[in-house]
């Protein structure tokens, strides 16, 4: 019997588990999966955990519950992988032997990379939402927070989800206006980028948004350290931006195993081709989602549109065949806009987010780059889609490569005289 073990019962590790578990013949392949708990979350909930829109039990379900018959789930903390071995051996001193290997664990935040942020002021006057308890922790600081200065803080990219920032900072200007005290408060963005997103469209956009609403955006700004004694971010080269109530996206990195295995870059993150997820290195090893190094954001979408990709290509590889499919780095995001309005936007390696339609021309019904009540209610009805359809692997009527239908070309602008 083969063995393939998927490292991480995320929502690509568990979509794999359950696609090709109906794919691979049973007498002649095992599937194992490994992760270090029983939790699986729905991150995109902790979003709306600040603001009371979820609770708890909303967003965290048991992960075996979401593993079909016939894969064995193991709970453990992973040590390392010997590649040359091809064996994953857990903490506790057991040994996995794989002929074929899914690292899908993921990526992140890391506050301990950063001086100063997990100081005396974490959790005090410093607040992240990228994990279960900063969300809930942030919730009870805004109930007491009336009035200062509250900065959005983007350590540095790629982070998960890479919109949730700007959410988070729409969402929470029109919350301060439903409590009466907008102008009480000095909302401040603060990024590594050179506007408010990656791509000049979205940029322009959501930038413009962040104006509309009297949100000062501090840009270029690559933090060294966190003054706590006098509630500062300092860059390097030396800005400071003082705040009151910080919420900060920390510095996000891979699993430390993948480190400890020399299968990594700088920040644990697995090389792969960025078509096919394969190691150019061990042709028995994929990383899938978050666990890349692939230049796609890391979001819930990418990790989907992958997994559709992967499967077929997975099966021609064990079977000695070219893999025949390419990941375009196709994802979608829903971006909340605050006031029960969000927007779209549909992008990959090559094309950057565009206005328009999706998925169908004219109809839609959803909106690109337009804050709408649809694109809102799209983004509630995701969390249904993602424990029912999504994460047991069943079929998303979604291509799982872009498409330019609907999406509104700019017109290039005419080349400058000489005078």
């Amino acid at each position: 019997m083969r063995h393939l073990v998927i490292l991480g019962a995320g929502t690509a590790g568990t979509m794999i588990a359950n696609k090709l578990r109906h794919r691979l013949d049973r007498i002649e392949w095992s599937i194992t999966v490994v992760d270090r708990d029983d939790e699986h979350h729905y991150q995109p909930g902790y979003l709306f955990l600040p603001f009371g829109g979820y609770s708890r039990k909303q967003v965290v379900r048991s992960r075996h519950a979401f593993l079909p018959a016939g894969v064995d789930f193991v709970v453990g903390m992973i040590d390392r992988v010997v590649a040359d071995e091809n064996v994953v051996l857990l903490e506790d001193g057991r040994r996995l032997p794989y002929d074929q290997l899914v690292i899908a664990t993921g990526t992140t935040p890391r506050p301990d990379q950063t001086p100063g942020m997990l100081g005396t002021e974490w959790r005090r006057s410093i607040f992240d939402f990228y994990t279960l308890e900063g969300a809930e922790a942030l919730a009870g600081a805004l109930t007491r927070f009336d009035s200062g200065r509250l900065v959005v803080h983007i350590t540095e990219m790629p982070i998960k989800c890479p919109v949730a920032p700007l959410e988070f900072t729409f969402l929470v200007e029109a919350w301060l206006r439903e409590r009466g005290i907008r102008d009480r408060v000095e909302l401040v963005y603060v990024t590594p980028l050179d506007g408010a997103f990656t791509k000049p469209v979205a940029s322009a956009q959501l930038g413009g948004m962040l104006e509309e609403r009297k949100v000062h955006v501090e840009t270029d700004f690559l933090v060294e350290r966190i003054d706590t004694e006098r509630k500062v971010l300092v860059s390097y080269d030396e800005r400071e931006v003082p705040f009151d109530l910080l919420v900060t996206i920390p510095l996000n990195m891979g699993a430390d195993f993948v480190a400890r295995s020399g299968l990594g870059d700088e920040l644990n993150y697995v090389p792969v081709d960025k078509h096919t997820q394969l190691s150019p290195e061990f042709k028995n090893i994929f990383a899938i989602g978050d666990a890349s190094d692939i230049p796609a954001s890391k979001a819930g979408s990418v990790a989907h549109f992958s997994v559709e990709i992967f499967v077929d290509n997975f099966l021609e590889h064990i079977a000695g065949r070219p893999m025949t499919g390419a990941f375009d780095g196709h994802a979608n995001c829903f971006v909340e806009a605050g006031d029960d309005k969000a927007l779209l936007i549909d992008f990959n390696y090559d094309t950057e987010p565009l206005t328009g339609k999706y998925p169908f021309p004219v109809v839609g019904p959803m909106d690109l780059l337009k804050a709408t009540r649809v694109n809102h209610l799209g983004k509630l009805a995701f969390r249904w889609i993602y424990w029912n359809v999504l994460l047991p692997g069943r079929p998303v009527p979604l291509p799982a490569l872009m498409s330019m239908t609907g999406k509104h070309v700019p017109e290039p602008e005419p080349d400058q005289q000489e005078a």
